[in-house]
Parts: structure tokens; C-alpha cells; sequence
């Protein structure tokens, strides 16, 4: 498996991201699963990723990345602007991830979150695992 999005299914924010790579996702190439499926609880557990990694995961072939990392190399394989983000990988992770943390830690009172995991519309149904 290659290419697939683990998100925390109930943030709204998160979920707003996941529309966001979706439209700019043209080939299909991402998959999702939100963290607290039973699919995205299986895949932690066959990539070694730890349990209590409440972030945003992309597996890409038999690697994962997380927090920064994962968005820019998300951004890297979007079509329009958004993978001119990428070079931001060499700033130092711990600087990157710093930024990200305020952002993470302040979700959902910031975007709010949901009672349960949304629900994909038909016509992205299939980009989900399921």
C-alpha cells in the first residue's frame, strides 16, 4: 500500500484538510483513513506506528512520516502551487514541527470537532479505506 492519509476523523480541521488534498488530488493518488477506523487502527499497528501518535500520518510504501514532514511531502504530489511548499523541508524539523504543534495542540478549539468520523460523500467514498 502506498500513499495513504491517516487523520484524527473527528477534528474539523483535519477533515477540512483532507477535502483540500482531495480537490487538488486530481489522479486519485491519496487513500484515507481516519485514525480511529478500524482500517487506520490496523495500519499503525502493521507499519509499527505507535498508538499514541495522535497525528497527521502519511505512509508512503513501507515508510511513515508524521507532523511537518508528512504535510509537505503530501504537498510535494499536489497539483497547483502547493508543491512549491516542499522546500521547506530543510528547515529543521524541530522548527517545523514546532509550528505544527500550535496548530495541532489548538484544533479543536480553534476548528471544532465532531461527535463522530464524517462520513465521504459518494463520489470520494472509494478514496477511502475501509
Amino acid at each position: 500500500m502506498a500513499n495513504i492519509i491517516l487523520f484524527d476523523g473527528i477534528c474539523n480541521f483535519c477533515n477540512s484538510s483532507v477535502q483540500f488534498i482531495i480537490k487538488r488530488d486530481p489522479k486519485g493518488i491519496f487513500k484515507f483513513a481516519s485514525l480511529q477506523s478500524d482500517v487506520g487502527k490496523k495500519l499503525l499497528k502493521e507499519q509499527g506506528i505507535p498508538n499514541d501518535l495522535d497525528s497527521f500520518i502519511y505512509i508512503e510504501g513501507d515508510r511513515y512520516y508524521f507532523k511537518s514532514t508528512a504535510a509537505l511531502r503530501v504537498c510535494k504530489k499536489l497539483s497547483g502551487p502547493w508543491n512549491l511548499l516542499y522546500p521547506l523541508i530543510i528547515v529543521p524539523r524541530p522548527i517545523r514541527n514546532f509550528v505544527y504543534d500550535i496548530i495541532a495542540k489548538n484544533r479543536y478549539r480553534w476548528f471544532g470537532k465532531q461527535k463522530e468520523c464524517m462520513l465521504p460523500s459518494e463520489g470520494i467514498k472509494k478514496r477511502f479505506l475501509q
